[in-house]
């Protein structure tokens, strides 16, 4: 699962900051915090605020009514299509979350607010990116379609390269490693996910590297795979079980998880 990350966002030494306390609270899955230094009172540090409050429902299957009160002011401050189809995305995407994480059925209101996001972000513009990757998680983990995802994911790679979008790359080179692992490209899959690790390393992207080392050890034999699986898990205790999906995923057999 990625998120966008660019200059401007708290990740480069140029950043404000403000920008700069966001993102090291977002990174270490403080989402709340994050959110709770940003003033909704313009369109985009609305849309930010929302963004952040999504993300947290999809690292720990929690937050949702503040996530939904969020979105809500961000499409009420939107004025412009950017601004609109922004909003939308952020849309679709906590649909998407809530019938992934089975908490209700939103398919078809996740399809519906992409197709309205791509109808207002203009071909070529930097949101373009992360709708077509949100797109691509759609067909990948809700309509099953491997292809389908794959195009999607290139489309959004492509744009992410042309964007400078860092984090965003190291979510389209995870999930294109996923796709390659399903059908057996073993060092095509080592490839992209060694590549998503590095970028969220580089970053600093600490609730986003665990989950890139869990599956860059599925491509791995032993004794790397393990060592790799062991560095993810302490990961996860230092942020207290975060992401939940991969807390349940490492989880030894038997094993209870809260």
């Amino acid at each position: 699962m990625a998120h966008t990350a660019m200059s401007g966002d708290g990740t480069t030494a140029e950043d404000d900051p403000l920008q700069t306390a966001v993102w090291r609270l977002r990174s270490r899955a403080c989402w709340a915090d994050a959110a709770a230094l940003l003033e909704p009172e313009g369109p985009k540090a609305a849309l930010q605020r929302a963004s952040l409050l999504v993300e947290r429902c999809l690292y720990t299957e929690a937050g949702w009514e503040q996530a939904e009160d969020a979105l809500r002011t961000a499409e009420a401050a939107a004025h412009s299509d950017d601004e609109r189809g922004a909003a939308a995305c952020e849309r679709g995407y906590l649909a998407y979350a809530a019938t992934l994480f089975q908490v209700r059925d939103r398919a078809d209101e996740a399809r519906a607010a992409l197709g309205r996001a791509a109808a207002l972000i203009a071909p070529g513009a930097a949101g373009r990116a992360l709708l077509d990757f949100r797109r691509g998680l759609i067909a990948e983990n809700l309509t099953r379609s491997p292809q389908a995802a794959r195009a999607a994911y290139r489309r959004a790679h492509a744009g992410a390269t042309a964007h400078a979008d860092p984090l965003l790359l190291s979510g389209t080179w995870r999930h294109l490693a996923g796709l390659a692992l399903r059908e057996g490209e073993l060092k095509e899959a080592r490839h992209g996910f060694a590549e998503s690790l590095r970028i969220r390393e580089e970053l600093g992207y600490l609730v986003g590297t665990a989950p890139a080392l869990a599956s860059l050890a599925d491509t791995e034999s032993e004794p790397e795979a393990s060592r790799l699986r062991e560095e993810a898990s302490r990961l996860l205790r230092l942020l207290g079980g975060v992401p939940t999906w991969l807390a349940r995923q490492l989880a030894p057999p038997g094993a209870a998880t809260a």
